[in-house]
């Protein structure tokens, strides 16, 4: 058997037929929107690339869920904004289940490609999602009234994981939760450093190791800056990694202003590294 032939039957061996779709939904999850965000097809079958895209949103919907009711509990009118949002498959189904229900609560999703924000307002339109907003927009330009009581980000690539992050603490959102996508910037930033750095300069010589490497530790000073503002925070696997490789969530919930431990952990990490110049750390200056 080839790889090609091999790899073709692992696809036909992960799609679901529409007589068995309903286990791989969430109970209070329908059909009918998954048709209309077309991860089931018109005849209610779920392909091998849909079922691996919403095992990532079902599993994320699901760790989520207590946080979400926690919100609705604490706030009257609370507000998700869904950043970096592409087709809004998580709003979508977010608000479904959460916030349809409950009929209070807004679901902004924010994105910058016109023509996605398009199709997700049309698409709100013919379900009737009335309490659905979408801005086209890079998320670095949202000003500080854009609040929200909980700020999501699946899958925004690279630094706009880092934007969705740094609006969530100017804003002081209670919590922010993001599954990273590629992340380039730091791999960039190291390359050419191995040279000069002696002690750990190896980590990253090779360039498989260095995005590698870069991924890692992007990730872990997003947690370190997001812990120092006072978040704790929680970093777990988000589903099975034959459903995705960018499979890493960080949870954070604001629990005090600042974080010392987290700050001096944050510098002596940075001062063992060459210079590097992130977005995230220029954005979002360690607290005094």
């Amino acid at each position: 058997m080839t790889s090609k032939t091999k790899g073709q039957g692992a696809k036909e061996r992960t799609a679901v037929p529409a007589k068995h779709v309903r286990r791989e939904l969430l109970p209070d999850q329908s059909a009918a929107l998954l048709q209309e965000l077309h991860l089931l097809t018109r005849t209610g079958d779920l392909n091998a690339d849909a079922h691996r895209k919403l095992k990532q949103i079902n599993h994320l919907a699901g760790m989520l869920g207590p946080d979400l009711d926690a919100m609705f509990e604490r706030v009257a009118e609370p507000k998700l904004l869904d950043a970096g949002a592409g087709n809004a498959y998580l709003g979508f189904v977010l608000y479904e289940l959460h916030f349809a229900p409950r009929k209070r609560g807004e679901v902004l999703s924010v994105e910058v490609r016109p023509d996605l924000v398009a199709r997700a307002k049309e698409r709100a339109q013919r379900l009737h999602y009335d309490r659905m907003r979408f801005l086209d927009k890079p998320l670095a330009e949202l000003t500080a009234d854009v609040q929200a009581d909980f700020v999501v980000a699946l899958h925004a690539c690279d630094t706009a994981t880092d934007d969705a992050i740094a609006h969530g603490i100017h804003t002081q959102a209670p919590v922010i939760a993001v599954v990273p996508c590629c992340q380039a910037e730091v791999a960039r930033l190291l390359q050419g450093g191995s040279a000069v750095h002696r002690s750990l300069g190896p980590l990253w010589r090779h360039p498989i190791q260095r995005r590698e490497f870069g991924a890692h530790l992007t990730n872990v000073i997003r947690g370190l800056v997001l812990e120092s503002h006072g978040y704790q925070v929680t970093v777990t696997e988000l589903t099975g990694w034959e459903h995705s490789l960018k499979n890493e969530l960080i949870l954070a919930r604001k629990v005090q202003k600042r974080n010392g431990l987290a700050i001096q952990q944050l510098g002596a990490l940075l001062g063992d590294l060459p210079p590097l110049d992130m977005k995230l750390l220029r954005d979002v200056p360690a607290p005094v």
